[in-house]
């Protein structure tokens, strides 16, 4: 089970990788030029794999994500854009809105029965929600667990809020040439290239303290071990 599974992810990871980041920043780098592919095309096939990959995988999974859908809706608003030819400052809002949003939704929907915060970093594939819940019944916790998911989203709204920050400040620094010349394209592919680092290793880390602080509340809270709630 477990040898098919970490191909699986590795696959995941590097097609991610691949058709999300690296293919797009060459094609943006290096065919943007009039000798090649020029600004407007070379646009247009950079963004082609990531929403074809962003399609190819909603199929696979078998499922809408609402995660992969705003990643398509993303990319199609940074082509029309850049295509429309439009201010750098449109790309830099719409940056910044779609994990703004996101933090917002974190916040909001920590009010309801199914915080968002369960789905982003403690759903069903981690952890044992049935085993959880009868043992957080029987020792009379819910309410107390709960307190401690709301600390949780603060933790990950702050995680989204942070990347649309930098986002925004990323966009504005970099694109600076005028849109539709070769020089945008080639600044629109550092964006991209320099999201990774800039943008997700932060946020990560904000996400995986907000997972671990729910671990370590698991186990002081029901007072028994994580492995008796995770989903092996």
């Amino acid at each position: 089970m477990t040898t098919t599974q970490a191909p699986q992810k590795n696959q995941g990871f590097f097609g991610n990788l691949a058709f999300n980041i690296i293919i797009p920043v060459v094609l943006m780098s290096y065919a943007s030029s009039e000798d090649y592919l020029g600004p407007a095309w070379s646009i247009v096939a950079a963004l082609s794999f990531p929403i074809g990959y962003g399609l190819w995988d909603l199929k696979q999974s078998g499922k809408v994500n609402g995660f992969s859908i705003l990643g398509i809706i993303s990319v199609l608003l940074t082509g029309g854009f850049s295509l429309l030819k439009l201010p750098a400052e449109y790309i830099a809002i719409k940056e910044a809105a779609i994990p703004g949003l996101i933090g917002i939704a974190v916040l909001v929907t920590q009010y309801s029965d199914k915080p968002l915060v369960k789905m982003l970093i403690l759903n069903d594939q981690i952890i044992n929600w049935p085993r959880l819940n009868q043992v957080l019944d029987s020792q009379g916790k819910q309410t107390e667990f709960k307190k401690k998911v709301a600390v949780s989203s603060y933790i990950v709204a702050c995680s989204f809020f942070l990347s649309s920050a930098l986002n925004y400040i990323l966009a504005k620094v970099i694109l600076v040439s005028e849109p539709g010349t070769t020089a945008y394209t080639e600044e629109l592919g550092r964006m991209t290239a320099l999201s990774y680092p800039v943008i997700v290793i932060p946020s990560m880390v904000l996400l995986i303290a907000a997972l671990w602080y729910l671990f370590s509340q698991i186990k002081k809270i029901t007072g028994q071990e994580l492995d008796d709630f995770i989903n092996q």
